[in-house]
């Protein structure tokens, strides 16, 4: 603070200097933020994997295959080729979308029973659905 002397009817008084504030600075813009965004991948509903009835493909053939594709113990691989067979279709897989669409692609590659080809065998029957929930 620097004091300022003025001199009235010859006698000196001092008095302090008037602070100058500088102009109160423009308010600040509005910041621009992001929408808040959930980071967390959201999940795919699940997907089945159905395996159907084939009258022409040997029951050992798939059997098999369900245990080189899946992985699955013969007594699981069995069971699901036991309930396809009687009821018409199985639920042989679940899981994501992509996943299925590939399990199932690999069923479709495993082509028919090589020992049935005369009569006419074809791929599995095998198809991709959504599962409720």
């Amino acid at each position: 603070m620097s004091l300022v002397s003025t001199e009235q009817a010859g006698t000196a008084t001092v008095e302090p200097e008037k602070q100058v504030t500088p102009a109160a600075p423009a308010p600040a813009e509005r910041k621009r933020t992001r929408p808040s965004t959930d980071a967390r991948p959201k999940r795919q509903p699940p997907h089945a994997v159905i395996l159907h009835n084939d009258p022409v493909n040997g029951f050992g053939y798939v059997v098999g295959v369900l245990r080189r594709i899946f992985r699955y113990g013969t007594a699981r691989a069995f069971t699901l080729t036991l309930r396809a067979h009687l009821t018409g279709r199985a639920a042989v897989w679940t899981g994501p979308l992509e996943v299925a669409e590939l399990k199932a692609d690999q069923l479709r590659s495993a082509g028919p029973d090589p020992n049935m080809v005369r009569r006419g065998a074809g791929p599995l029957g095998v198809s991709v659905e959504p599962l409720p929930g």
